[in-house]
């Protein structure tokens, strides 16, 4: 009895631990917009103006919606020449076409340019770093008017997990001493991308 009792309590630990470590989708989102959060507020890693962070709370998000994380077909494209990306301001980072993704929304068939920065290739831990930066219909209304970013690792297969609900700012919607790549009209999406932060509102 005092075995069976012990062996049941066991269990029950296991079982508790191992739900506690496997998040829900939900959770992941929250988790990603919590550290967000708690960055912006850090004045050692905000973007904000001075006077922005003073009052920062937190930031806006769309509500979480799966449906826009999406397994998109990937197609890499090796022999692309680097070439420098437009900014915000005169720098011209230098950045390589590494794929496209190809994937539906809303009924429409739609492929994202997917990019890796060349100075990150020499950096250990940004050596599998790739960026999308976006526009879709919701810029300049609900969305911030130029565009915004997604990170994403480098996939071992033919298929990459684009999750819209990851969508960041660039720094220069919070603040305009930051140089921010601006997203080439192939990354034009002509449907709305519910998903993602909202545009940033200092008051």
């Amino acid at each position: 009895m005092k075995n069976s009792f012990l062996l049941l309590l066991l269990t029950s630990i296991i079982f508790s631990c191992s739900s506690e470590k496997k998040k829900t989708y939900a959770e992941e989102i929250e988790q990603f917009q919590y550290e967000m959060n708690v960055s912006f507020s850090d004045k050692n890693t905000s973007p904000l103006k001075e006077e922005d962070l003073k009052a920062f709370k937190k930031l806006a998000f769309f509500p979480t919606d799966s449906l826009y994380k999406i397994v998109a077909q990937f197609e890499r494209t090796p022999d692309e020449i680097p070439f420098e990306m437009q900014t915000s301001t005169d720098r011209l980072p230098m950045y390589v076409q590494y794929g496209i993704a190809t994937f539906t929304i809303d009924g429409k068939e739609l492929s994202l340019r997917v990019y890796q920065e060349q100075e990150s290739v020499l950096e250990p831990d940004y050596d599998a770093h790739l960026f999308i930066p976006f526009n879709d219909l919701t810029n300049g209304n609900k969305t911030y008017d130029a565009g915004r970013y997604i990170d994403l690792k480098i996939p071992s297969g033919n298929t990459i997990e684009i999750d819209f609900n990851k969508a960041y700012n660039p720094y220069c919607a919070y603040n305009d001493k930051w140089s921010c790549p601006i997203p080439p009209r192939e990354n034009d999406l002509d449907v709305k991308i519910k998903a993602g932060v909202l545009a940033f509102s200092a008051h």
